[in-house]
């Protein structure tokens, strides 16, 4: 079955980030590409950019969370967008409450973690950079929604 990786894009704290979520999930970080790897004169990049992430991917469980920081020319990505969130199945309560209480910190909780009305043990929140997460529990999907 496909796997789906969430990517998100950062203005210039991408790096920052996923420091913080690699101290969150754990691992190593599987690729870090900057902009200047790819200096050259078809694609110039600017000093001020150089060392900013082109390409950062962070193996969790199957899956991998990856992200980028936008170039300055493309405009900023708008921090407070609210049209997705990045869902953790997590596999136990107590996952939920480690992943749930570490990415939440410095971030704004939308609603705390607890047992839901549908029967899951679900919280949501804006993470520090802005990011949307959920994160859920449930014993009848063992970690899968």
């Amino acid at each position: 079955m496909a796997l789906i990786n969430p990517h998100i894009n950062f203005n210039g704290n991408a790096e920052e980030a996923f420091n913080f979520y690699k101290s969150v999930f754990g691992g190593e970080f599987a690729k870090i590409m900057r902009f200047k790897d790819l200096a050259s004169a078809e694609f110039p990049v600017a000093a001020h950019e150089a060392n900013k992430i082109m390409h950062i991917a962070l193996p969790i469980g199957k899956s991998i969370l990856m992200a980028n920081d936008v170039p300055e020319i493309l405009g900023k990505t708008n921090e407070n967008e609210n049209r997705s969130k990045i869902v953790i199945s997590a596999e136990s309560k107590e996952e939920a409450d480690k992943l749930f209480n570490g990415l939440s910190v410095g971030g704004q909780i939308e609603m705390p973690i607890s047992d839901s009305p549908w029967g899951s043990y679900f919280g949501m929140f804006r993470d520090k950079y802005g990011i949307e997460w959920m994160v859920d529990f449930d014993s009848n999907y063992k970690g899968q929604i």
